[in-house]
């Protein structure tokens, strides 16, 4: 379920972008940085175009960002604990893989922790809905480049199929996300002109990402945990579930009536 992202140094299409005076950059590192330094960008000029740069934006920025970083890299310390404890005092276990899935868990939760604790009432969730999948997909750039997060081998002849360092050519998955999540950001962009209602974009954005992780997932390279399914699969059902209760509360309630009459 969670990538370590260590592999041999022959593995990836470029997992060293470049090279200053003989140290070399990460291209997984460099594309990430780059997608959280957009998404940082498109969010406060948002705020600052809607007129929303306030305190409370602050504070929700800071908890969305730490709590990504926690719920990214928490599932990767508990799944690679062994591996981490062993490796001491080399710390190099300890700050690799992340997921990106936990990330926006591990973000969301945080933002309402802190709402709730400082009893902030405003919801930024249309500011950082097209954000988040702008970077998003800057960052699966760099997992495309490294090798992380690939798809299982092409059973059809695809002129796009990729041979990541094991001679197999297989399903550059890393490349649909950043293509789906950059039309995702294309999508909300539009989206944000008529949706009015406070956070709404970001429940919209969280509909279309788990829905595409649950689809993408049965051509990636995955352990399968339960009923044929990954573990981000699970995660995306339940989290699918939870932003939808409202809808399956209604149409429950409608069976009901029908059965009634």
């Amino acid at each position: 379920m969670v990538d370590t992202h260590l592999y041999p140094d022959n593995w990836g299409v470029r997992p060293i972008l470049l090279r200053i005076f003989g140290i070399g950059v990460s291209s997984y590192s460099f594309f990430v940085l780059i997608g959280l330094l957009v998404g940082v960008f498109v969010y406060c000029y948002e705020a600052k175009r809607n007129r929303q740069q306030t305190e409370n934006s602050f504070y929700i920025f800071v908890a969305a960002l730490f709590g990504g970083i926690l719920g990214a890299k928490i599932p990767v310390w508990i799944m690679n604990y062994r591996e981490i404890i062993s490796s001491f005092p080399d710390l190099g276990p300890f700050f690799s893989g992340r997921t990106v899935v936990g990330g926006l868990i591990g973000g969301t939760i945080s933002v309402k922790i802190v709402k709730r604790i400082l009893k902030i009432k405003e919801k930024r969730g249309n500011l950082f809905a097209p954000a988040i999948a702008l970077g998003l997909s800057i960052g699966r750039i760099g997992c495309f480049l490294r090798g992380c997060c690939y798809g299982k081998i092409s059973l059809l002849p695809l002129p796009w199929a990729v041979d990541f360092g094991d001679g197999l050519l297989r399903h550059p998955t890393q490349v649909y996300e950043s293509f789906f999540c950059l039309l995702l950001f294309g999508h909300l962009t539009y989206l944000k002109r008529k949706v009015t209602e406070p956070g709404r974009l970001f429940v919209i954005f969280l509909n279309y990402y788990f829905s595409f992780r649950f689809f993408v997932e049965f051509i990636r390279v995955e352990p399968v945990v339960f009923f044929r399914l990954t573990g981000f699969q699970i995660v995306s059902l339940l989290v699918l579930v939870y932003l939808n209760r409202g809808l399956l509360t209604r149409y429950r309630k409608l069976n009901l009536i029908r059965g009634g009459c």
